[in-house]
């Protein structure tokens, strides 16, 4: 298939996904809120715009990021890379996977960081709460978080141990910050998670899961390859409280200071 028609094909698909969300919004406005659309020029303009973007997201994605995402997990994990000219070597520790952990951390950071999503909420946040959130310290907090998960499920897939001892204690890690962080950051905390399983983050970690899972000894891809996304969507609620904690207690610190010089 060329790259014209691979185009051509998505864009369809593409339509067809998104004109029932058309239609949905659309009834409800002129159906049942029996309101007319406003701009509704600049509406149309706008799911123009949508089903463009999303179908050469899409023909990207199949182009450049799963094989790219794929091809690093196999070079980073070949024996000709992990031998380090030790030509005898055979049987690899988790140790030896040290930069197949950087390299998760890495690409788990700035894909969030560029997650139009986490941007979109952020920027939310920080207006809704008078910039006491900041759009900055929310995005590095999440990216932070979705760069200890991804890191930490490289490391189980390598070590081949099963993927429910470490959700369990990572949500064991979440209700008990959800007592002592501050309540207005704990449904951002929750929601954060979800905002990071989003269009750039999903494809290049679930290429690298499913490289990295085909090119260690042992494991099967359809069960070791899958559970990154779940990695990083649990993580950023743990850094995020952590973060706004961490801003609390500076504050408290500050004003606790401000008093004694007043005094």
């Amino acid at each position: 298939m060329t790259n014209w028609a691979m185009i051509l094909e998505t864009f369809l698909l593409t339509a067809r996904d998104v004109v029932p969300i058309a239609i949905i919004l659309f009834g409800f406005q002129l159906g049942v809120l029996k309101r007319p659309i406003a701009n509704w020029r600049k509406v149309l303009l706008g799911f123009g715009y949508v089903i463009i973007g999303l179908s050469l997201f899409l023909v990207g994605l199949d182009m450049a990021l799963f094989p790219i995402g794929e091809s690093m997990a196999e070079q980073l994990t070949s024996t000709s890379f992990l031998q380090d000219g030790d030509s005898q070597l055979t049987q690899f520790a988790w140790q030896d996977y040290l930069w197949v952990y950087i390299f998760a951390a890495a690409i788990g950071f700035s894909t969030t960081i560029a997650e139009p999503s986490l941007i979109a909420v952020a920027i939310k946040a920080n207006e809704v709460s008078g910039g006491t959130i900041s759009i900055q310290g929310l995005r590095i907090s999440v990216a932070i978080g979705v760069a200890m998960g991804i890191a930490l499920g490289c490391f189980r897939i390598v070590v081949g141990d099963p993927i429910h001892y470490y959700i369990l204690a990572g949500y064991v890690v979440v209700v008990i910050q959800t007592f002592y962080a501050p309540k207005m950051i704990i449904p951002l905390a929750y929601d954060s998670g979800g905002v990071t399983t989003s269009t750039v983050t999903v494809p290049l970690v679930a290429a690298l899961g499913l490289g990295l899972a085909t090119n260690v000894d042992g494991r099967n891809p359809l069960i070791d390859g899958f559970g990154l996304i779940a990695f990083a969507s649990l993580f950023p609620m743990i850094t995020v409280m952590a973060y706004a904690q961490l801003v609390e207690l500076v504050s408290k610190r500050k004003i606790a200071k401000e008093r004694e010089h007043a005094l």
